[in-house]
């Protein structure tokens, strides 16, 4: 009788974890303004020195995650796109596309440690725990750059049949790459740093978001014509697509309440709930605002994070740029904070 009561009490327990999962909503709980000029890029979260890593024009700004305040700034990062955090090694690295470099630096102190000479216009950057290496997106080169995080040492260089966009690690030898321009996403063995498996990532067009669920082997894929699609990591099958808002380009996945995040520009977060390795559901289209486009989730407290600013008219259409972005207002640039609520509490 013992071992049907501990079986009963733990399908009580992954049913009401489950309803608890489906029943979350996020809401704003701050917003805080950092100002300044320019444009800005991917989020990405320390939960061990409590930090968030904000590319923003030609700097990094450092937000402390628990006094919601401005540590400091990271500077001389022309072009910037993202950082890649080794809290194993007690460094980052940051992709700085105008200087086609990295910059290491230390996450305790944020000093500069040295400058990595890597392909053309790095863009997204992950750090793979697995392998102790630190993988760059080349977008001019179409290529991947290979980077020992101990030590800054460029270790290899990946061709890939396509422009690099988000990339994300499984821990556990693989690194997924979305090629915005092909529609495709790689598969890349970490060990022989060699790409392994090309696939389509239909019914999608243009990825350019990814998030993953390393626990069920499931990729999450942010695309330009408005949808996100599950696809297995391994075999590279499309499970299920959701509709998405425009302009996404970046994702989050929190392993605890099994939610995929869709960061979209338009202003709208879609967020996905995995009920199992192959059944998922929107549960939410949080409203956020204009322009906020990239998210990074703090996995301790489960909050996510978005950037924005306040947009002035669009300058009218040159022969270069028949469709010019909206200028940004100086000043203006914030960011967004949100939290999870369990709507079944209230």
């Amino acid at each position: 009788m013992k071992k049907y009561a501990i079986l009963a009490i733990g399908l009580c327990f992954t049913l009401s974890s489950a309803r608890a999962q489906r029943n979350t909503q996020y809401h704003l709980l701050k917003t805080f303004t950092i100002g300044g000029e320019g444009g800005w890029d991917y989020l990405s979260a320390d939960p061990v020195h409590r930090r968030l890593y904000i590319a923003h024009a030609t700097q990094v700004e450092v937000y402390n995650l628990d006094g919601d305040t401005l540590d400091g700034r990271i500077l001389n990062t022309e072009g910037v796109h993202g950082v890649a955090i080794a809290a194993e090694e007690n460094h980052g690295f940051i992709s700085c596309g105008k200087s086609n470099s990295v910059l290491m630096f230390d996450l305790r102190t944020l000093d500069t440690i040295q400058r990595i000479a890597v392909g053309q216009k790095p863009d997204a950057i992950v750090y793979d725990l697995y392998s102790h290496h630190v993988f760059a997106m080349n977008g001019g080169s179409n290529s991947v750059s290979v980077i020992d995080a101990s030590d800054g040492k460029l270790i290899a260089t990946i061709p890939l049949p396509g422009r690099p966009e988000f990339a994300a690690t499984d821990q556990h030898g693989h690194l997924y790459v979305n090629l915005e321009d092909k529609s495709k996403n790689v598969k890349i063995d970490v060990e022989k740093n060699k790409v392994e498996m090309v696939r389509s990532v239909a019914p999608g067009e243009s990825p350019s978001a990814l998030a993953i669920d390393r626990g069920k082997n499931r990729l999450f894929i942010g695309c330009a014509n408005q949808k996100m699609v599950v696809m297995d990591a391994r075999s590279g099958k499309a499970i299920q697509s959701f509709p998405i808002g425009k302009g996404v380009d970046a994702a989050e996945f929190d392993p605890f309440l099994q939610l995929a995040f869709s960061a979209n520009g338009e202003g709208t977060v879609t967020i996905i709930h995995e009920i199992t390795a192959n059944k998922f559901e929107i549960v939410q289209n949080l409203e956020t605002q204009r322009g906020a486009r990239t998210i990074a989730l703090d996995p301790h407290t489960h909050d996510i994070y978005l950037v924005t600013a306040d947009f002035g008219p669009a300058p009218p259409p040159t022969a270069e740029q028949a469709h010019p972005r909206p200028a940004i207002l100086p000043g203006t640039f914030r960011i967004l904070k949100y939290g999870p609520v369990n709507m079944g509490d209230q």
